[in-house]
């Protein structure tokens, strides 16, 4: 083999070195310096931040990387490899395998002698070249955390395949890519793209349950199990058929994703993956059918867009959208709730808890706006919901002290807040998600548990009055005695924080 080119940044190591301690600005420059600026800026257009945002005016996401590590680590017949500091490895493999994952994770370790060498590329490839077993394996993923990143580690110079093994190499930083949500459509869109070249290259290997023998949509955005069978009934009245569901599960299904006549953005955050359906000349469908209006509008969305007539249309529309009202009016929920989550579908429950009957002031969603939420932020806004894109955890908790909602449905910081304030509160990944939410079985299935949870209220409240403070503040920690209040000492400290704060304000007017 030949020696890995000489692209790594010495100056990343230098002084403390880069980590997740550097801060997001330091590691930017860093990568950009090492030859990452294309990657990097192609990040910032698909997954946009607000100008200007600082440590409180984004997400807080866990690690994003571990997006692209599920999405690998969920496909059959591919390997996933993590290049990056021991310690990120560790927290995302322990949390890919608390969720449920039944393989290894592969790793490939350095030291700052190797990453800035180049020894760290020779390795990588090295362990590639092991892995890539056609016999095992269709793919081989690669992903450079945030150190491999800024020191400008050449993923793109690995071979794109290996014995017959595609190699799809990565980066997912994470100051470059914000939540770990849009960095399941980082890879999701790198296979669809290496696809789509092998698709016009010539055959490619039909699906595993067949080919549909009716047009297909591909549904973008992970989702309910439920959820796709249930869409394809409200398709099969039009003669379409509910194609694979994007990230996959298998190499040949991107192929069948690709072959579709439209392609429904329900999760509507994946950017790179939609680039890569409108280049192969796809039409893209916005929203989702969630309750009575949604599904009326998605359904004559999808009709126009694959050119169905608009009898069939009306046809999908009579057989469901009464069973639609009919579960909505079985079903109802009555409260003021707050919704805020990082999954993508927030606007989608938000509409759907609303056409449930439920009041919903506020949702906060950590993904950007694009012009695939569009029709949902309308129709919310047409309500007077108010809608938090690039939502931080401040933004949310303070929507629930403003609110002061029945129920509070978020991430589990916003939980725990909310419960601590005596309001019932669901982690919205868990108990959210894990239902289905389109056409008649998504009508009344959130009924049960958020009514079951504002039930609750009355036993936040008489756990409060019965701890009161204990647990809190100063009351925090386990005592053997009596702790001892010394007011005197806060004093002086709170003397000593406005002199720092006096003293750097001068100093920035200097």
């Amino acid at each position: 083999m030949s020696a890995a080119p000489d692209v790594a940044n010495p100056a990343a190591l230098e002084g403390d070195g880069v980590g997740c301690h550097t801060g997001r600005d330091k590691m930017l420059a860093a990568a950009q310096s090492a030859g990452k600026s294309e990657t990097l800026a192609q990040y910032a257009r698909d997954y946009p931040l607000p100008e200007g945002a600082g440590p409180h005016d984004q997400p807080q996401s866990m690690c994003p990387a571990f997006g692209a590590l599920r999405v690998g680590l969920r496909m059959r017949r591919t390997s996933t490899i993590l290049s990056g500091s021991a310690c990120c490895v560790y927290g995302l493999t322990f949390t890919s395998h608390f969720y449920g994952a039944k393989r290894s994770v592969g790793y490939v370790p350095f030291n700052s002698e190797s990453l800035v060498t180049g020894k760290l590329f020779e390795d990588i490839r090295d362990a590639v070249y092991r892995e890539a077993d056609p016999d095992k394996y269709d793919a081989v993923v690669i992903i450079n955390l945030c150190v491999p990143t800024a020191s400008g580690v050449p993923l793109q110079l690995l071979p794109k395949e290996i014995n017959g093994v595609r190699i799809i190499g990565i980066d997912v930083p994470g100051f470059g890519v914000p939540t770990h949500a849009e960095a399941k459509d980082v890879l999701a869109g790198a296979m669809l793209k290496y696809a789509r070249t092998e698709a016009e290259a010539g055959p490619v290997t039909a699906p595993r349950g067949g080919v549909s023998s009716r047009p297909t949509i591909t549904l973008l955005g992970e989702m309910f199990p439920a959820d796709p069978v249930g869409i394809g009934m409200l398709l099969e009245p039009m003669g379409l058929a509910a194609g694979p569901v994007v990230p996959t599960r298998e190499w040949r299904e991107l192929y069948a994703a690709l072959d579709c006549a439209a392609v429904a953005a329900i999760h509507p955050f994946y950017t790179a993956s939609v680039r890569e359906f409108q280049t192969a000349r796809r039409p893209i469908v916005a929203s989702a059918p969630v309750g009575y209006d949604g599904t009326e509008a998605w359904l004559q969305a999808i009709g126009q867009a694959t050119n169905i007539s608009q009898a069939h249309i009306d046809a999908a529309k009579n057989k469901w959208l009464p069973a639609i009202k009919a579960a909505l009016a079985r079903m109802p929920v009555k409260g003021r709730i707050t919704v805020s989550g990082y999954e993508g579908s927030e606007l989608l429950v938000a509409r759907l808890l609303i056409e449930s009957g439920a009041e919903v002031p506020y949702v906060g969603s950590a993904c950007p706006a694009t012009p695939w939420s569009a029709p949902d932020l309308e129709w919310l806004k047409a309500r007077g919901v108010r809608v938090q894109y690039r939502a931080s955890l401040e933004q949310d908790i303070a929507a629930v002290r403003e609110f002061r909602p029945d129920l509070a449905i978020g991430t589990t910081p916003v939980v725990q807040a909310a419960k601590e304030a005596t309001i019932p509160a669901l982690y919205f990944t868990n108990l959210i998600s894990a239902r289905p939410l389109m056409g008649p079985a998504g009508a009344g299935s959130l009924a049960q548990v958020v009514n079951a949870a504002i039930a609750n209220k009355g036993r936040f409240e008489a756990m409060r009055e019965f701890f009161g403070d204990v647990g809190g503040g100063d009351r925090a920690g386990v005592w053997e005695s009596q702790p001892v209040l010394r007011p005197e000492f806060r004093a002086e400290t709170r003397r000593q924080v406005i002199r720092i704060q006096r003293r750097r304000k001068a100093e920035e007017m200097i």
